[in-house]
């Protein structure tokens, strides 16, 4: 049987999958075709730390639609043309 601690390490395994899984939705409905994921992966999470170096808040739609939009500008190789 699980301890509370391995069992809540299991759920916050499966929501960090959950949100991966999101993320390449939001980015794949953005225009990045799937040969481009993983670049595009990293340059999402490279425009989080440029935007947002010091957020003090939570991120919520709005940041994530920003840093989709900054990748657009910064790295338009990345989407479908």
């Amino acid at each position: 049987m699980k301890t509370r601690c391995e069992q809540a390490q299991v759920e916050i395994e499966e929501l960090a999958i959950r949100l991966a899984e999101m993320l390449g939705a939001a980015l794949h409905y953005a225009g990045v075709p799937e040969e481009k994921m993983p670049q595009a992966v990293d340059a999402y999470l490279d425009g989080i730390d440029e935007l947002f170096d010091k957020l003090d808040r939570e991120m919520g739609y709005e940041e994530i639609i920003q840093v989709i939009e900054y990748m657009k500008k910064k790295r338009p190789s990345l989407f479908k043309k």
